[in-house]
């Protein structure tokens, strides 16, 4: 059955009269008394009552009515939501790391939103880890983040390997050096950062001293950048941070390479297996752009 025929006999039912019903439909009357006789013989039931001046629904007639009504209400509605559906779509949300903002992620931000001014574009800082389950649930379109993990629900791909650079205090006995070791790190308290949710950047940073089959003397545990780079300042300790928080002019504080090669903090770029509508794309590309090029 049609949903056209369940208007013509909604239209009868709430009329409760064929000719009144016929002008509401614009259409004449002969066509319309088929149309409901047609109903009828499909439902196997009369759904009006015979020989009844105004016409009456009978009771199988009234359960009709609500079911051909519920159905063509919710037509109705089909068409403004799917317009809805379209334009929520017009928009993407990227989650990032803390770290990525001093890198290059600001420059594919701009890149995008020059390249698709129309699209809204949503930002959420949020850890790799979490990103995971963001990534799985919807939250978020394409994520930006530091640790390598394989998951068959989603496309990652390393934008950078950045060199991991140490952060000293301003009157440490090796800030006036063009480089410093590892080994001379180890002599220190190591800051590391994020102290939760693990596994974190902080593994990484462990991680480039284990490498070396070296250990720091001890290792405090902060939640955020920024408070890392402030005990720094403070003499508690040092820090490795990526190359690009160098731009965080922190006070009291100074950057030095490693003379170790291969030390590094990749940016990976997450998005979902086989999800990838055309803004997700258009970003994607834009940012493998920025990036090499950065």
């Amino acid at each position: 059955m049609e949903l056209r025929q369940l208007r013509y006999f909604v239209a009868v039912a709430e009329e409760m009269n064929i000719t009144r019903a016929a002008n509401r439909l614009h259409m004449t009357q002969p066509p319309l008394s088929r149309q409901i006789q047609q109903i009828e013989e499909s439902v196997g039931l009369p759904l009006f009552e015979r020989g009844v001046r105004p016409l009456r629904l009978t009771e199988a007639g009234r359960i009709f009515y609500a079911q051909a009504k519920r159905l063509i209400d919710g037509s109705e509605e089909l068409v403004p939501l799917t317009r809805k559906l379209a334009q929520l779509k017009e928009r993407i949300v990227i989650g990032f790391v803390p770290s990525a903002i001093y890198g290059a992620l600001p420059g594919a931000i701009r890149a995008f939103r020059e390249a698709a001014p129309h699209i809204e574009l949503s930002l959420i800082e949020m850890f790799t880890v979490e990103q995971l389950g963001a990534l799985k649930g919807g939250r978020i379109d394409v994520g930006f983040g530091r640790l390598r993990f394989d998951d068959v629900q989603l496309v990652r791909e390393v934008l950078v390997e950045e060199r991991m650079v140490a952060a000293l205090p301003e009157t440490h006995a090796l800030a006036a050096s063009d480089t410093v070791t590892l080994d001379a790190l180890a002599d220190e308290t190591l800051i590391v950062y994020p102290s939760a949710p693990r596994p974190s950047y902080a593994d990484q940073q462990v991680s480039a001293f284990r490498d070396h089959a070296l250990e720091p003397r001890a290792v405090h545990e902060v939640r955020e950048l920024q408070t890392a780079l402030g005990l720094v300042a403070a003499q508690v300790g040092v820090t490795l941070v990526p190359q690009s928080v160098e731009g965080l002019r922190a006070r009291g504080v100074v950057y030095k390479p490693l003379r170790e090669g291969g030390v590094v903090s990749p940016i990976i770029m997450s998005r979902r297996q086989h999800d990838e509508g055309p803004t997700t794309a258009l970003f994607c590309e834009l940012a493998r752009g920025v990036f090499v090029d950065a």
